[in-house]
């Protein structure tokens, strides 16, 4: 039924609460291949008034340099699974890199935990994986890692 299956993870203990369901189906289905994705964000432009460009562009590197390993870290838990996995790593807006990504690279399901934001801080910062399932042209599970839920 599936044949790629998206993991989006930001590089919080929350979102490898979904690596446990991704490893489930992946197993259950049959699925031959699995991708991890990780989206850094642009800096946004208050940074790039108050840091000076070669700092800015160290600060990047590092971070780069960080989600590569949490990344490797995370692709190889799975393949000590079984499962046929890579790691994607792009710069943008998360919701929008994960729907692009989703259209443009025949994935056919989604998994993603949620942080379980709510009130104000979701109407600030607004939820990725809301947009992601109002948006996506493929089926979207959602996990509510334990202890996000009040």
């Amino acid at each position: 039924m599936y044949k790629k299956i998206l993991a989006p993870l930001d590089g919080s203990e929350l979102s490898e609460c979904s690596l446990k369901h991704v490893t489930a189906i992946a197993k259950g289905c049959a699925v031959p291949g699995v991708v991890l994705l990780h989206i850094i964000e642009p800096p946004t432009y208050t940074a790039y008034a108050v840091i000076s460009q070669e700092l800015l562009s160290d600060i990047l590197r590092k971070s780069k340099t960080k989600t590569k390993r949490y990344m490797a870290k995370a692709v190889d838990k799975l393949k000590k699974n079984g499962i046929n996995a890579k790691t994607v790593i792009i710069e943008g807006m998360p919701s929008d890199e994960i729907l692009n990504y989703t259209e443009k690279n025949q994935v056919d399901l989604i998994i993603m935990s949620t942080h379980g934001s709510s009130g104000l801080t979701r109407w600030a910062f607004g939820s990725v994986t809301d947009k992601v399932m109002r948006n996506s042209p493929v089926p979207v599970l959602v996990i509510a890692p334990p202890g996000c839920r009040k």
